[in-house]
């Protein structure tokens, strides 16, 4: 028996049936109960109990001819019965107002040669005519439609309060389960660092604990990665740094000049490289300042308009304090502004810059080509790009929105991307004025 106990405990599905199975149970008893105590209290109203029938002459004669009201009054006291007296001079009845119509009632059968059972509105009577009395005898109805009420009111109450309790055993059986959506929720957004809290012993139990596991599994994997590319892209400046130093000494050449652009490709690649891991690194800080926000943005894009297609920058009429790494939110204003330039296909490009109360948006925004909605989810993401060739005249090698990205989120901020294919792309940074580090430091 104890293992058994102990096999529920640790199911939640043999928990859930024995839940299910106990509600069922309880629904069927409580209505059981309430439809043959409802049918059993019909009955009892619809006919005359033998016992009164054999025994109605006794009755009779107790109250007596001419009628001794007392006697009547205690006796329909005794028997929970309605008696009523009738001739041409008097009507009496033991309940002051009479619950049937006894001026409209149909023969049933003959009981003795001056007593019947007669009908009204569907329900027997017993009736004497003796010595010029008409006596009728009926039950009690009031309160057996009360009680019948009663009892379904009390039967609707319980089954209420069977479905309540169920509801809250079902409801704190789940509550591991919402907890384990929030956590997948945001392991999936590329918090590995989450783990779900499990203090239970059951399947959610090692359900969470699985979860846990795989999040810990990812989270060594992503480092092992983050480590060996960080290595890389170190150990890659050494040999790069003599290639550029052996290109001096070359004469001057067409094949020279394709050769100083790809190393110095390769060596913006590593520079986003080791950028971006740092700021992954959860303990990189910022080298923030206070700056004029919109002044500075507009010190960026300065440097653009001698774009071709034209340059549009739009600014707030008073600039705010910001608490910023320049070095870093010039790279990021820098990466967006030679995307928007490689494929806005020479038209006008617009940089706005939009104040909120404690952030900002930083704006930039292109109509060339623009981005499927398939690949909006993932243009983020480093090394992905939508045109899958590395070629450098179609947007090299898909870490600028990734390193954008980052940017925003060390700064407390995020990216968001809208954009329409052969319409162009709306690119929003949101700064938070104080960056979140800056803050707790400050604390």
């Amino acid at each position: 028996m104890a293992g058994l106990l102990q096999t529920i405990r640790y199911s939640l599905f043999l928990r859930l049936l024995a839940i299910f199975s106990v509600t069922v149970l309880m629904f069927f008893i409580i209505i059981s109960v309430s439809i043959q105590t409802v049918t059993r209290d019909s009955a009892a109203i619809e006919t005359i109990p033998d016992f009164f029938a054999r025994n109605v002459e006794s009755i009779i004669e107790d109250i007596g001819t001419p009628p001794n009201l007392s006697n009547a009054m205690r006796l329909a006291a005794e028997l929970d019965w309605s008696i009523n007296i009738r001739n041409p001079i008097m009507r009496w009845s033991s309940d002051g107002d009479n619950r049937l119509n006894l001026d409209d009632t149909t023969f049933v059968r003959s009981l003795a040669d001056d007593a019947e059972i007669r009908s009204s509105d569907s329900e027997d009577m017993i009736v004497v005519r003796r010595d010029g009395y008409d006596f009728y005898l009926y039950q009690r109805s009031l309160d057996e439609n009360a009680a019948n009420l009663a009892v379904l009111y009390i039967g609707l109450a319980l089954a209420g309060f069977v479905l309540f309790v169920n509801y809250f055993m079902v409801n704190r059986l789940l509550d591991p389960v919402r907890m384990l959506r929030r956590g997948a929720e945001r392991i999936r957004r590329g918090d590995l660092s989450y783990r779900v809290h499990n203090d239970r012993q059951d399947e959610l139990g090692a359900l969470t604990d699985s979860i846990n596991h795989m999040a810990d599994s990812l989270q060594s994997m992503l480092e092992a990665k983050r480590q060996l590319l960080l290595a890389i892209s170190h150990e890659l400046r050494t040999p790069l740094t003599k290639a550029k130093l052996r290109l001096e000494f070359m004469p001057d050449s067409i094949e020279k000049q394709k050769l100083r652009e790809d190393i110095d490709e390769i060596d913006h690649l590593i520079g986003d490289l080791i950028e971006a891991e740092r700021l992954n690194d959860e303990h990189t800080a910022l080298s923030a300042e206070p700056v004029q926000l919109a002044e500075f943005v507009e010190s960026v894009v300065d440097q653009y308009f001698s774009y071709e297609g034209g340059l549009e920058i739009v600014l707030p009429s008073e600039d705010r304090e910001f608490v910023i790494d320049k070095l870093r939110i010039r790279l990021l204003l820098t990466n967006l502004l030679n995307n928007a330039i490689r494929h806005g296909r020479d038209k006008p490009l617009r940089v706005e810059v939009i104040f909120h109360e404690g952030s900002a948006s930083l704006v930039v925004q292109d109509n060339g080509e623009g981005i499927g909605p398939e690949h909006i989810d993932q243009v983020c993401e480093p090394f992905y790009r939508a045109d899958s060739s590395r070629q450098r005249n179609t947007g090299g090698f898909g870490l600028g929105l990734y390193l954008c990205r980052l940017i925003a989120q060390a700064h407390g901020g995020s990216l968001e991307i809208d954009s329409e294919l052969g319409k162009g792309t709306r690119i929003s940074i949101r700064l938070m004025q104080r960056p979140p580090q800056i803050s707790a430091e400050d604390a």
